[in-house]
């Protein structure tokens, strides 16, 4: 930083030198001297010209350089923060708000050292060179020239800062909802056509545009103010320093042929303070992008990981006391007195309908949210003994809503395993019943499968899944509702594969549909936080309870199901003709 400031005052110094010499030149040329005696002033003009556009060159490269290394930074560093806050604390921000900050805040505060920071330190160190420079020949001119460059520097800054206050935050905030807009007209386009709404959605973007398109041209506005202004300023200036230098030159205090000479170089000084006003412009936007910045960085995680080396599990089985929490302190429990053991090796389900508070178990087990109450272990040791990395490393997850990343089907698979090879990549492929798709795909495993796997079925994407927790191999697996979404008869090809998943792993299913479950060691029945039931499938369905309720109305609806499945095969429709 330091170094582009100081290029930045010699570049402007140059400037100086240049226009200063330059006509010193053709002042003392009209006296007729040697050229000997204008070898000196000739040799300037060289050494000006020249160096005022390697320095220039060289100031903007630095401070590009550190303006783009400072960029990057700021997003690594932004991103360190966020990531800590997902899911808990990012449930309350719009997907395209996060990316407002992340994108376009960022991008206001790369600007803070090229126009907030550097330009005032190079206009005093400018201002402090000129009125030495006027102060060689005579004080009042080196007061002449200070007065002025305060008013353009400092005065006309302020003055601009008071007719744009607020313009700046208002962009800022403007960006962000129309950038949301956006985001969310580009998710949600389908819907928007469906219900007809694509217009009214058109509209309220366009509304956003115009009124950041009117906040845009109030900064213009105000910038051409300030310079016009600073022009002003630096013909008074010019005027000013003619009124007080021709007497001084009548009068033989100073040679006439250096009139020209300090005219000049008081017009190129004022290159140092034409940047000021802009950057008072840009400092309330600045400002405004950093607090919307620091909104999220200073935000605390829900869950903060422990001082200590998380502890080496005996086993792999999670016990359960007494758990309770809730999601805000003034809503009813998610989950209220929860209690299981889950050994080493078995599988438990969870069923209930959805709002149970399913989901919220698999979030404490994950660690993205902090109980309440009670307690949780994994092998003897209390959950929050854990660091949520070492924790996670422990435990895959194949749930509903899955992410695929717009990369390869190999591209998705090395998430969970980035040193594996070829041959694990194959062998998880087959276990989880994809392979053969695969290999059909016209590029095999490197095939691009689109955002959110786009490109694939809903039981396609759910293999994948599968493939990619076969791949990461770990001790326990959390299976949320990974049959969600899919038709009866894709359902039970997935459960099939899912049993050869759970092998050998404590696993936990959590789902609201009840196919596969005859296997399961446990099953937990849960209801509005709490759990009505439990025991072996054989044993709820004898007892006639609500998990046997569950089971009557999803059997009759699947037979319907498959029911029409063998009418639109029987049909001749293909696949893709199916509802």
């Amino acid at each position: 930083m330091g170094l582009a400031i100081l290029l930045g005052f010699g570049t402007i110094a140059s400037s100086i030198g240049l226009l200063a010499t330059s006509a010193y030149i053709i002042a003392f040329a009209a006296l007729q001297p040697s050229i000997a005696e204008l070898q000196i002033a000739i040799v300037g003009v060289r050494f000006f010209g020249i160096s005022r556009g390697i320095l220039r060159y060289l100031e903007r490269l630095v401070s590009h350089h550190a303006a783009f290394r400072l960029l990057a930074s700021l997003r690594l560093w932004f991103y360190q923060k966020l990531e800590p806050l997902a899911p808990a604390r990012l449930i309350h921000y719009q997907s395209g708000d996060l990316l407002s900050r992340i994108v376009a805040d960022i991008e206001t505060l790369e600007q803070f050292f090229v126009r907030v920071l550097a330009p005032p330190m190079v206009a005093i160190c400018i201002a402090v060179f000129i009125w030495f420079l006027m102060g060689t020949f005579d004080p009042r001119l080196a007061v002449v020239i200070i007065v002025f460059l305060a008013l353009a520097g400092v005065v006309t800054p302020a003055l601009v800062k008071r007719l744009g206050r607020g313009t700046g935050r208002q962009m800022v905030e403007l960006r962000a909802a129309l950038n949301t807009a956006l985001v969310d007209g580009v998710q949600g386009c389908a819907d928007l056509l469906a219900f007809t709404r694509a217009g009214r959605h058109q509209t309220h973007i366009s509304s956003l545009s115009n009124q950041y398109i009117q906040l845009q041209e109030r900064m213009s506005q105000v910038g051409g103010l300030s310079n016009a202004l600073t022009g002003l300023l630096m013909n008074l200036s010019t005027i000013t320093l003619l009124l007080v230098a021709i007497p001084l030159i009548n009068a033989q205090r100073i040679d006439g042929v250096y009139l020209a000479l300090l005219v000049l170089a008081a017009i190129a000084s004022f290159e140092a303070v034409i940047p000021l006003p802009s950057t008072f412009q840009h400092l309330e936007s600045q400002l405004a992008a950093a607090e919307r910045l620091y909104e999220i960085v200073d935000a605390q995680p829900s869950v903060m990981d422990p001082d200590e080396i998380s502890p080496e599990p005996i086993d792999f089985s999670l016990t359960v006391r007494d758990l309770r929490f809730r999601y805000e302190m003034d809503e009813g429990p998610a989950l209220d007195g929860i209690h299981f053991q889950l050994d080493q090796g078995s599988q438990l389900a969870v069923v209930g309908p959805s709002g149970a508070g399913k989901s919220t178990l698999v979030n404490l087990l994950l660690r993205f949210w902090d109980y309440d109450n009670g307690h949780i272990s994994l092998g003897g040791h209390e959950l929050r003994a854990y660091r949520g990395e070492d924790l996670r490393r422990m435990i895959a997850v194949v749930s509903q809503d899955t992410h695929l990343f717009n990369d390869t089907i190999r591209g998705n698979l090395l998430l969970a395993n980035p040193g594996a090879n070829e041959s694990d990549l194959v062998q998880a492929a087959i276990q989880a019943q994809i392979h053969e798709f695969i290999q059909s795909l016209p590029h095999g495993y490197d095939t691009w499968i689109g955002e959110a796997g786009a490109r694939l079925s809903g039981g396609e994407r759910q293999r994948i899944a599968i493939a990619r927790a076969l791949l990461k191999n770990t001790p326990i697996l959390i299976l949320d509702e990974p049959t969600a979404n899919l038709d009866a008869l894709t359902e039970r090809e997935v459960v099939k594969t899912l049993y050869g998943l759970m092998e050998g792993r404590t696993t936990l299913i959590i789902t609201h549909r009840l196919v596969g479950l005859e296997k399961v060691n446990q099953i937990l029945v849960m209801r509005e936080g709490r759990i009505i039931e439990r025991g072996r499938h054989d044993d709820l369905i004898q007892a006639g309870g609500f998990y046997h309720r569950m089971w009557r109305l999803q059997t009759q609806s699947d037979a319907l199901d498959i029911l029409l499945e063998g009418n639109a095969s029987g049909s001749g429709l293909g696949p893709e003709a199916k509802v």
